[in-house]
């Protein structure tokens, strides 16, 4: 009797041990790649590993996935076509950063006036849903984000319209125009190039939102910040995996990469609007100044750059897509969200 009970105890236990290898895929792991542009100390990276833990956990073990943040397996412009060919599994970067690449999703970035970063984070990904666009159709999109007002972060102080003649702001994407519609001079770089382009003078300043001031640390080479909110532009972001990898996962872990992804589209948005008010904390500390424009001349730079909106839809029409649409449903979907701030 008591044999009999040893070996159904045994038995037991192989089925429990059994039922963990099938669980762990067959005693196979499905081992990722993540690759993305933010610095390790960057609270984007952090979420980011967060969100790979959180993968992790929820699988039990079943994926692991291996990080490369600060660029050092792609750089940021590099990414989507990175995850699109497979050099890495998951990718986080900037739309921005191949301009012209994403027509649709482009429109996310136009100085459309948003509020604050939990609202440009929500509208990316409610606009997403409505479009659909074609143009990311060969990557799965696990979510987007959005930072906060792009603001105007300079060495020199600006108080009007004049003050930007002539003045080189480090751009990306379509802040390129807004630079140039307020009569500056655009220079492309990445944000990670922003620091010492502007210690050395080869950029006077920079259109970011204000977590730069601490995050990349720019305070320390700017001294003014002028609060233009009224053309304030966001960055639309991406994290997505590559195609053929996403169809070989098992579904329910399908489900749970879906379900932690949704989970960290409101992670992202507040984590943006709380490096917003560190920035701009970091910066006073400083002794930086941050300048508030007059009701007339703000609406002397939103009459400037007008004319990008109107003209990024006019150039989406002519290629075929709902260029007039995509800035309806934008205008309409922060409208909604600055009532619900």
């Amino acid at each position: 009797m008591k044999k009999f009970k040893r070996l159904a105890l045994i038995a037991v236990i192989a089925l429990i041990w059994g039922s963990i290898g099938v669980a762990n895929a067959s005693g196979k792991v499905i081992k990722l790649t993540y690759a993305n542009f933010f610095p390790s100390s960057h609270i984007q990276s952090k979420l980011a590993e967060s969100w790979i833990k959180e993968i992790e956990s929820e699988t039990n073990g079943r994926v692991e996935i291996t990080y490369y943040p600060g660029g050092s397996l792609l750089k940021g412009p590099n990414i989507f076509d990175g995850v699109l060919n497979g050099i890495a599994d998951i990718g986080m970067s900037c739309f921005a950063y191949t301009s012209g690449r994403f027509p649709i999703m482009g429109a996310v970035d136009l100085p459309l006036g948003y509020p604050n970063a939990i609202t440009a984070t929500k509208v990316i990904n409610e606009y997403y849903r409505i479009f659909k666009p074609k143009e990311l159709s060969g990557v799965k999109v696990l979510y987007l984000h959005a930072h906060g007002p792009g603001l105007l972060h300079s060495k020199k102080k600006i108080t009007k319209l004049e003050d930007l003649k002539g003045l080189k702001i480090r751009t990306t994407g379509l802040s390129a125009k807004v630079a140039k519609a307020l009569g500056a001079i655009p220079i492309a770089m990445s944000q990670g190039m922003a620091y010492e382009a502007l210690q050395r003078g080869v950029v006077e300043a920079t259109f970011a939102p204000m977590e730069v001031l601490k995050g990349w640390r720019q305070a320390e080479v700017v001294k003014y910040t002028v609060m233009c909110t009224d053309i304030g532009y966001t960055t639309g972001m991406y994290v997505i995996m590559n195609k053929r990898k996403w169809e070989t996962l098992p579904a329910d872990v399908k489900k749970i990469f879906e379900k932690v992804s949704q989970e960290w589209i409101e992670k992202h948005g507040k984590a943006w609007d709380e490096s917003d008010r560190e920035g701009k904390a970091y910066a006073e500390s400083l002794g930086n100044k941050f300048i508030y424009l007059s009701k007339e001349e703000s609406a002397r730079w939103v009459r400037k750059v007008k004319p990008i909106i109107e003209e990024y839809a006019s150039e989406l029409q002519k290629k075929g897509l709902p260029g007039e649409k995509c800035v309806r449903v934008l205008e309409r979907l922060i409208k909604k969200g600055s009532a619900q701030k």
